[in-house]
This record gives C-alpha cells, structure tokens and sequence, in this order.
C-alpha cells in the first residue's frame, strides 16, 4: 500500500489583500443621500432641541401699549348723552361673557373654524403662509393666503407687527404655541374680539357695534353679528359704504361665513335662509370730523380741565374713563341756535356779513358754577379761537366792579357822584351843565362821567376796582390800568370770566370758581374725581345784595330793557366799547356786551368783529341792542319752567356799620315786566351822559347825599 494522502480541510485558499484598484466603487447618488439624511437627522434633533428650549423659556412680551388703550366718553350733566371721545384707538372693551355668542360663533366661522379644538397654530396654514412669503403663486396666479388662526392673529396684533418676513412669522408661531397652552380658548378670543380692527376707525367689537350700528354689541342680531364677522377679513375693502364693489365683496364674505356657521351645527339652515341674499343696513360714514361744530371747543376744556387736575395725557385718552361734564344739552343747544340766528339777524340777514361777525355766549350755573352752555364759534374745525374763552375790552359792565368797590368803602346806592365832566379826548374836562346823581342812577343809566369821578374819589382808588372784580372771580388781565378810566371798560375778560364774576353777586357773594368737570369715574365704575362746588364767600353779602339791586334797575329802566323779556326777574349791565377810529375821523365800536343773572343762571353775552376781535362793529352797535336780545332769547329757553325767584331790596348799609342793626329786607325789587324791544331812540347815546351807552333817566332820586366843593358827592350826607 502506498502512503495515505493528507487532505486539506480549507476548500478556498486565503484571498489576497486587494489592491485599490480593485476596491468596490459606491454609488455617487447614494452617499450624498447618506449625507443629506445624517445631515437632516442631526439638524432635526439639534433643531428640536432648539424649539424645545425656545418654548421653555419664551415668555409672551409686553402688549403693544395702543391695543391696551381704552376710549375715554365724554358726556353732558346727564351722564347719558355723550358729547364726544378722547381716544388713541376707539375701543370700549368688554368681557367674554357680555359678548354675544353670535359673534364669537361667526368670528370662528370666519376666520378658524378648527378654532375650537387647534393648538393654536395651522400647519396647512403655515405651509401657505410660507410660500407666500417666498413668493409663490397658485396656479390661478393669486397669491396664497397667510392662514393664520386666531390666536396667531391676537399674538400679531397685541404682541408683535404687520412685517412680512420669515423671523417674524417664526415668533408668531412660537408665541401662539405658548400662549394655546397657557390661555383658554375662551380668553384668547375675547382678547382678540377686544383687539382686532373692523374698520371706520373702530377696535374691539363694542366699538365696532357702535360704529356700524348705532348699538351695543349685546344688542347685535344675527346678520349684523355675522356683517361684523366677516368685514374683520380685510376692513378697507369690505365697507359696503365705499361702494358696490365693496359691499358685493363683503356679500360674498358674509354669505361664506354663514356657511360656515350652519356646517358647523352654530345656526340652522332656516335661519341662514331668512338672512343669506341680502347684507344688514348699516350706518353712513359719518364725514363729520369728530371736533366739528361744537364739539371740539367742549372737548378742548374739558381736557384742559383734567390736565389742571392732575390726569395725565395716558389716562385722558386711553384710560377709558367715563367723564361727565356740567354742560346741558338743552342749553348748549340753545346757546348755538341763539347765537347763529341772532348773528345772522344782526347782519341784515347777509351770511357773507355774517361770518366777521362773532357773537359768544357764556353760561354759568350759579348753584355750582359749572358752565352749562358755551358758544365761541360756528366749527371748531374750521376756527378753534374760542371766543367765549378770549378777553376784549368789557366796555361799561366793569362798572359792576367800580360799584361793589365804593360800597365797600361806605358808598350807599342813594349818595350822589358828580357827573360834571364830559369826555374830551383822551381826558375829561369840566361839564358847566353836567349835575350830581345818584350811584343808582349811574349805574342804571351808565353814565360814564359818574363813574370816572367815582374811582377817582374812592380811598382805593383803581386798585379797589381790581380788588373788587378779582374777588368776584375775575382775573387781571390785558388793560387793567388801575385808574379811573377802568369802569369805562378798557379792562379785557372773557364771556366766561364775566359770567362767574357776576355769578358771585347772584349768590350773595359766594364765589363758585366756573369748571366743567363734575365728576371722573374709571371703566369699573370707580369715582376719581368730582368738582368741589362749595365756594367761599368773597364779596360781602350785603354788597353782593346792593349790586344786585342796582343792576336789576338797568333792566327794569335802564339801558338793559331788552333782557327782561325774559319773564323771570333779572339783573344785568349793558357794555359798549367805543374808542377813537384809527383809520380815520370819529369813532368806532368794537364791542358789545349784556351780562346778566337769574337767582339760577348767569350768563354773558358779547359781541365783536374781524379775525382779532378788534374791527369796527358799525353804527347803532350798543349793549343794550344784539347783546342784551340775544341774551334774552337764549335765558327764555334756558330758564323754561324753572321756579321763579326774586332778589332782595337793598340794604343802603354802610360798610362801617355794624351788621345786626340793620337786618336786609326781604322787599321784591325785581318782578318781570313786559318790556318792548327797545325803539330807535331807545338806542341812541346820550352824550352828555354816556358816550359810550344809550342811556334812559332813572328815576331814583336820593335827597340825602351832599356835594362837595369840588363836585364830588360824598357818601355819608347829613
């Protein structure tokens, strides 16, 4: 036998290590795939990570400050009816529960009607928005929409801007999130229904119900509801007001949102069947600026007035407060009827005359002094001066302030002054036939020479005249040369200073400053502030009582016969600024003024001229005429049904008497008598008594008083 044969157990020998060229060769397409997945993989998770941690810390910013304002309404003494607003937006927010449900179903049916049970963020709607914002188009060439829902739609508005890019879409997706998982459903849409734009210039549902309707949102039906649902969509093309266009679109939009609301089990098809073809009826545009007519001048007080009292700009026009002023709507109505009509009248019926003619009124509610009716220009749009807030020279109801201080220093209404001086230039010499008269009847026929001999003669002099009128109310302003031309009426006031000046004689020297804020509250009913209407006793009463007195003679038989056809009885002064023509020979009237009381009321009427208030007012202009009957005819409808009040008799008491032995009688002075519109002759001067007042002889004589030698009465005769 041979030798057994060894066998092998490895069938393949061992392989050679391979050289590179012959290494296997990967596919191209395939490794870059490797390379975008691991790529996209660990993006992703770092990505994640990111978002994870974006979330968690993310905390939702302060609100836009303007979408946090609330409109502040301005209203009459009523408290109901409303003047006007101040406002950064025109919102008046409200709760959830106080919305009605057809207006939070159609808003969702609107605009998210996956609303309800979404985190608060689309994904399809994101995917849109985000092609847009590359600048995809559809097929139809229409750009895509942006698709956001609500809750990104109240974080866009409160939170963020109207900038189109990919970082701030990325924040609003971000801060949606965060806030659908911190916030109900129910508080994000009454946030957005508080915020989000209708158009007209109104934000907020409450406000938009205002707008468009004319109501409260409680008060909405169901087409308006769904109206007011769908012009949200885009507000400057969905006005049916602007046009056919327009109100065709907001048909179609509105119609949509029904749909939407009968798919989604909110309303019934019935109910969308009696309201589908047609839109509601809304409310014009109203092209009125919101400052227009009166308005304005109103508005521009009151915040004048609330800044005085500490409220800051934030809190007046975007704290929502609830202001109500003093003014009447009966009287502010009156105020602004009188005066135009009067105005035109007393311009022969010509408009073109009439607009350089400017007629104020101002009127004073003597238990308060708040101003209860205010009349400065026809528009406060087209001319804001104010003219019952601007001083010009009083003319002879100064005289008032000249009166009150004599008595102060012992004068009676019985003792005689001299009027024994005519007006001769700039100055005042000897009148052989001028003769002593009584203060009574100085004042009732307002004869200037009296009264210049009378602060001359008075220990105070001028100065006493400007104690006097500044503790009726009246402050120093522009001519107050504290001399003795004063009572002829160089001193420059206002209507309204006037008014409340002559408002303290008519409460027995109680001086209630004039305002017209009566009270604050906030949005939550809560009172900030309310007018202190106590007064203080400035003038003393029994002077308060004589002037009084002697005033209701210039209506009874003096210069004033016009204002007491009132029917009530009434003290007052007629004024009449004459002075030399600049432009030439004689003289010139430039202004006109009756101010006078009701134990109720006060008001004060002037007139002027030209855009300085300083032009010629023409011949025939007096105090006694277009004043004193525009005055009258504003007082009766003002004082229509009020409780008629007397005024006292005079005391004739001497300031250096005690006040117990003289007890003020209680006489009626002042009953209302017919009296006639005043005659040609009526208004005509009388210059040896007055060269700037018409003026009639008082018969009220007084035998008591003494002359002195340089013709001077003294008070205190034998």
């Amino acid at each position: 036998m041979g030798k057994p044969q060894r066998v092998s157990l490895k069938t393949d020998p061992k392989p050679s290590k391979p050289t590179g060229k012959d290494k296997p060769k990967r596919r191209l397409w395939l490794r870059i795939l490797l390379w975008i997945t691991v790529t996209v993989v660990s993006l992703g998770l770092v990505g994640a990570g990111v978002v994870a941690y974006a979330y968690s810390t993310v905390k939702l910013p302060d609100p836009n400050a303007d979408f946090r304002t609330n409109t502040s309404f301005v209203y009459y003494a009523d408290g109901k009816k409303a003047i006007g607003s101040f406002q950064v937006q025109n919102r008046i927010s409200i709760p959830y529960s106080e919305m009605p449900q057809y207006v939070k179903d159609g808003i969702v049916a609107a605009e998210n009607r996956s609303f309800w049970t979404d985190p608060g963020i689309s994904v399809n709607g994101l995917f849109r928005a985000a092609l847009g914002l590359v600048g995809f188009q559809a097929a139809d060439n229409t750009a895509t929409g942006g698709g956001s829902t609500i809750t990104q739609q109240y974080i866009k508005i409160m939170y963020l801007t109207q900038e189109r890019s990919i970082s701030r879409k990325a924040t609003e997706i971000l801060l949606a999130a965060k806030m659908g998982s911190e916030l109900s459903k129910e508080q994000i849409l009454e946030g957005y229904l508080n915020t989000v734009y209708f158009g007209r210039g109104a934000y907020g549902i409450e406000a938009a119900a205002k707008t468009y309707f004319k109501r409260t949102s409680a008060k909405l039906d169901l087409a308006e509801s769904v109206a007011l649902s769908a012009i949200v969509n885009s507000p400057g093309n969905l006005d049916p007001a602007a046009g056919e266009k327009q109100a065709a679109d907001l048909l179609e939009r509105y119609q949509y949102t029904l749909n939407g609301m009968v798919e989604m089990g909110m309303i019934t098809a019935a109910q969308r069947a009696e309201i589908y073809d047609a839109l509601p009826e809304f409310m014009p545009i109203n092209d009125t600026a919101r400052l227009g007519g009166q308005t304005g001048f109103l508005l521009h007080l009151v915040e004048q007035e609330l800044k005085a009292k500490g409220f800051t700009d934030d809190q007046i026009t975007g704290g929502g407060l609830k202001v109500i002023t003093t003014f009447d709507a009966k009287a502010e109505q009156a105020a602004v009827k009188t005066a135009q009509a009067q105005t035109l009248q007393a311009s022969n019926g010509s408009k073109k005359e009439a607009k350089s003619l400017h007629a104020a009124i101002a009127s004073v509610d003597n238990a308060t002094g708040g101003v209860i009716a205010m009349y400065g220009n026809p528009d406060f749009v087209k001319n804001s001066r104010n003219w019952a807030t601007t001083p010009r020279e009083t003319g002879s109801t100064f005289k008032t302030y000249a009166l009150a201080a004599a008595l102060r220093e012992g004068w009676t209404l019985k003792d005689k002054v001299s009027a024994h001086t005519i007006r001769h230039g700039k100055g005042y010499l000897p009148d052989p036939n001028g003769k002593p008269v009584t203060l009574q009847n100085a004042t009732t026929s307002s004869i200037d020479p009296a009264y210049f001999n009378l602060v001359s003669e008075l220990k105070g002099g001028g100065e006493a005249v400007t104690q006097a009128a500044n503790d009726a109310g009246v402050p120093t302003g522009e001519g107050w040369g504290n001399d003795a031309y004063m009572p002829l009426g160089t001193p420059m006031v206002s209507p309204i200073d006037q008014a409340s000046g002559y408002s303290t004689f008519a409460n027995g020297g109680v001086h209630r400053p004039w305002h017209v804020v009566a009270q604050v509250t906030n949005a939550d009913g809560q009172q900030l502030y309310a007018a202190d209407t106590t007064g203080s006793q400035s003038i003393e009463p029994y002077v308060a009582q004589d002037v009084t007195y002697a005033l209701t003679q210039v209506v009874r038989s003096g210069t004033g016969r016009a204002a007491g056809a009132v029917g009530y009885p009434v003290a007052g002064k007629t004024g009449t600024k004459g002075q030399p023509n600049p432009n030439g020979p004689g003289r010139q009237t430039v202004a006109t003024w009756f101010v006078g009381y009701t134990k109720q009321i006060t008001t004060a009427v002037m007139y002027v001229r030209g855009k300085t208030g300083h032009e010629d007012l023409g011949p025939s202009w007096y105090g006694g005429g277009a004043a004193a009957q525009t005055w009258a005819s504003y007082m009766r409808t003002v004082m229509a049904g009020k409780e008629r009040v007397y005024f006292k008799g005079p005391t004739n008491r001497k300031s250096t008497q005690s006040p117990s032995p003289t007890p003020e009688p209680s006489v009626v002075t002042s009953a209302p008598v017919p009296v006639p519109t005043p005659t040609p002759s009526e208004s005509a001067p009388n210059p040896t008594l007055s060269p700037t007042e018409p003026a009639t002889p008082s018969t009220t004589s007084s035998p008591t008083a003494t002359t002195s030698g340089n013709g001077i009465v003294k008070p205190g005769g034998p």
